[in-house]
């Protein structure tokens, strides 16, 4: 696939055909990931750490050389391609990871309106990578910084992201910075999803073939794994 993703600001060309395909199933699974492991925290205080690992590894991909770089595997995403057959097949539907999914991808819009917040979460995520090489990419001083980003620009903006789960877990400032960082590497995706042609719509008319792509994916990514 080529060009590169050059940066936040500079979208890959919009493919012609508006039918799914499996770069931009990648890029729903890897916004659904991350969006599931925001409700885990906030219900649980906890989430599973190699997918999160993944996610947040995602946000400082810019300069991928693919869609699956994004992510490092098509094995990374095992837990969002699994909650996207959820959606699809209208299956035991997780309505909170859903709705925040989705309003997602609203923020992601906003966010693409706003040319001085794209510039400092551009350069706030620069500046974070000198932690990660320093740090290590899933250390609490990362994590705090990614929750400080959303926090200072992301969450100015609306629609607000709103989450539901325990109050006790919400209360505690190691779990909403985790929440944070899970949503920016959900809007990071969202960003993706969105220059490769990515629209809502798709999900409904398209949603049998989405189905069927993730499914593929997920099934390739098992047994090349095992």
């Amino acid at each position: 696939m080529s060009p590169p993703f050059p940066s936040l600001r500079n979208p890959l060309p919009v493919f012609e055909a508006f039918a799914m395909n499996e770069e931009r199933v990648l890029a729903l699974a890897g916004l659904f990931q991350a969006t599931t492991l925001a409700q885990q925290l906030a219900n649980d205080g906890r989430c599973d750490d190699i997918a999160m690992a993944a996610s947040m590894a995602s946000v400082f991909r810019i300069d991928a050389p693919s869609v699956v770089g994004v992510y490092g595997d098509v094995s990374a995403v095992r837990l969002g391609l699994r909650q996207l057959i959820t959606l699809l097949d209208e299956s035991n539907r997780d309505v909170a990871i859903t709705r925040m999914s989705f309003t997602v991808m609203r923020l992601e819009r906003s966010l693409s309106r706003r040319s001085e917040l794209l510039d400092r979460l551009q350069q706030g995520i620069q500046a974070t990578q000198r932690q990660v090489e320093h740090f290590g990419p899933d250390s609490p001083q990362v994590v705090k910084r990614l929750a400080e980003l959303y926090a200072n620009t992301l969450s100015t903006l609306k629609p607000r992201v709103m989450l539901t789960g325990s109050p006790q877990q919400l209360q505690q400032p190691a779990v909403v910075e985790t929440v944070r960082t899970n949503l920016l590497a959900a809007v990071r995706s969202a960003v993706l999803w969105h220059q490769l042609g990515g629209r809502q719509w798709q999900l409904l008319l398209y949603r049998k073939q989405c189905s069927m792509l993730a499914r593929g994916l997920l099934t390739g990514s098992t047994i090349n794994n095992t």
